[in-house]
C-alpha cells in the first residue's frame, strides 16, 4: 500500500509538472493565431531582461520555432547523426524533456538544407509528431519513442512544386486529417489520414491571376468557417486560396496579395474575414468571404499598399478589432491597424534590427527581432507604449538571422537562435 501511495504521488507530481509547462502544440500556438492565453505575466522587464532560467545547445541549424506538449519540447534542426556506422548530417525532429533538459530522441526527416536549415515547427497531436522537411519529406513520429511511423514526400508522392527557399510549412492536424501544401496545379493542398498517410483528397488549383508562381509558398494553413462552409485558408506563391474541408474543392482565390518572390506570413482568420500581408513591395489585404450556392467568393474589403503595411515574415496577430505586426520589407516597425477599416492607428520606429516575429500574451506584444533584440509592447490601439527591451546573449552556434518566432507558454518565454534555445521566466511574482 505504501509503495502504491508513493507511485501515485510521484505520478501526480509528474502530471502537475507536465501541465505547468503549458501547451503550445503547433506553429503559432493552440489556435495558430500567435495568441497565448497566459495571464499573470510581467508587465515590465527588469533591466537586462527577465530571468534566464536555462539554455540548451545542440539543436542544430534551423529557423524552426518550438512546440510544447506533455512536458516535452519539440523542434527541428540540421545536425550530425550516425547512420550505418558513419557520421553524416541530416534534418531531424528533436524532443527534449523540459524538466530535466534531457534530449529524448532525434528522428531523421531528410537531407539537410545549406541555407539555414529547416523552417517547419512540428505539430503534436494524440501521441504523434508531424513535421515537414525542406525537400518535402513529411513524417509522422511516435512522440514517446521517436520512431518514424510513416513518411511521404510532397514532390515525389503528390507532384508538388518546392519554392526557391524550400518547404517551410508547419502541417495542420484537423480531426483525423493531416493537411499540407505540396503546391502545383494538381495538388496545391492535400488531406491525408493522419494515422496511415492514406490520401483522403487533393485539391487542384485553377489559374487565379498572372502574378506569383505555381508552387507552394512559405506559409501554413488555417481554418475558417466563413460563408457557411468549413474551409482551409492558405497563402501560396499564387496568392490566398480557400479549399473546402469536406472534399478538397477549390473555393476561391485572391491573387493580388501575392508577390513574385516569397509569400510567407500565415493568414489571420476573423469570423467571415481573412487578413494577410506580404512583402517584396506587395502590401496587405482584408477579404470578406461570402457564401454563394454551396460555394464561397472572396470580396476585397481593402488593400493597403506596401508603403502603408507590408509584412515580411514575422507575422501579425489580431487582438479584438485590431491587428498588430511589423511593417517593412526586411523590417519590423511596430504597427497597429483597425482590422475592418484598414486604418493605421499607429506605426513607430522599431526598437530592434531587421524583421520581427510577434506573439501576444496578457495584454502585451512580444516582438523578437532578427538581431536578437526582444521588445515588450503594450497592445493598446490608442497609443504606442514600449515597455521594455533586452538582447539575447551571444553564444557559439548562433549563426544566420534570429528568425525563429517567440513562444510564450507556461509562464516562460522561449527564444531560439539556430543551435541555441533560451528559456526566460516571464511570470509575475
Amino acid at each position: 500500500m505504501w509503495l502504491l501511495f508513493v507511485f501515485m504521488t510521484v505520478a501526480s507530481v509528474c502530471l502537475a509538472d507536465e501541465k505547468s509547462f503549458g501547451d503550445w502544440p503547433q506553429w503559432r500556438g493552440p489556435n495558430r493565431d500567435g495568441i497565448s492565453t497566459e495571464t499573470g505575466l510581467l508587465r515590465k522587464w527588469p533591466e537586462g531582461g527577465p530571468k534566464l532560467l536555462w539554455e540548451i545547445t545542440g539543436l542544430g541549424i534551423g529557423y524552426s520555432s518550438v512546440a510544447i506538449s506533455g512536458g516535452r519540447l519539440y523542434t527541428m534542426g540540421d545536425r550530425s547523426i550516425v547512420e550505418q556506422g558513419r557520421s553524416t548530417k541530416a534534418q531531424c525532429v528533436i524532443a527534449y524533456d523540459i524538466a530535466t533538459l534531457k534530449e529524448l530522441w532525434a528522428a531523421k526527416v531528410g537531407p539537410p538544407h545549406d541555407d539555414g536549415g529547416p523552417r517547419c515547427t512540428p505539430t503534436i497531436d494524440d501521441g504523434f509528431v508531424y513535421a515537414i522537411g525542406t525537400l518535402g519529406d513529411l513524417v509522422a513520429v511516435e512522440a514517446d519513442t521517436g520512431k518514424v511511423l510513416w513518411r511521404k514526400n510532397m514532390q515525389t508522392d503528390f507532384g508538388g512544386k518546392n519554392p526557391g527557399w524550400k518547404y517551410s510549412e508547419s502541417p495542420l492536424v484537423d480531426g483525423e486529417k493531416l493537411l499540407c501544401t505540396p503546391g502545383g496545379r494538381d495538388s496545391v493542398m492535400v488531406a491525408l489520414n493522419k494515422k496511415t498517410a492514406d490520401l483522403i483528397w487533393k485539391c487542384s488549383m485553377p489559374d487565379i491571376g498572372p502574378n506569383g508562381m505555381d508552387e507552394a509558398g512559405y506559409s501554413s494553413i488555417v481554418i475558417s468557417q466563413a460563408g457557411g462552409i468549413k474551409q482551409y485558408v492558405q497563402l501560396t506563391n499564387k496568392g490566398l486560396i480557400g479549399v473546402a474541408a469536406k472534399d478538397g474543392r477549390f473555393l476561391w482565390g485572391y491573387n493580388k496579395i501575392a508577390n513574385g518572390t516569397a509569400n510567407i506570413p500565415t493568414p489571420v482568420v476573423y469570423g467571415e474575414y481573412v487578413f494577410c500581408s506580404t512583402a517584396y513591395g506587395a502590401g496587405g489585404a482584408l477579404l470578406k468571404l461570402v457564401g454563394t450556392d454551396n460555394n464561397v467568393k472572396a470580396d476585397e474589403v481593402y488593400f493597403l499598399n506596401s508603403s502603408i503595411f507590408q509584412n515580411h515574415h514575422g507575422g501579425f496577430v489580431r487582438i479584438g478589432e485590431y491587428l498588430y505586426g511589423g511593417h517593412g520589407h526586411g523590417q519590423g516597425k511596430p504597427t497597429c491597424i483597425e482590422i475592418k477599416t484598414g486604418k493605421v492607428m499607429w506605426q513607430e520606429n522599431q526598437p530592434g534590427g531587421g524583421s520581427a516575429g510577434v506573439v501576444y500574451a496578457d495584454g502585451h506584444l512580444y516582438f523578437r527581432y532578427e538581431n536578437d533584440v526582444v521588445a515588450l509592447i503594450e497592445a493598446d490601439p490608442q497609443k504606442y507604449n514600449l515597455k521594455s527591451t533586452f538582447t539575447l546573449p551571444k553564444r557559439d552556434g548562433m549563426s544566420n538571422p534570429g528568425w525563429p518566432h517567440p513562444v510564450v507558454c507556461g509562464g516562460r518565454l522561449y527564444l531560439r537562435h539556430a543551435n541555441v534555445l533560451f528559456c526566460y521566466d516571464v511570470k509575475a511574482d
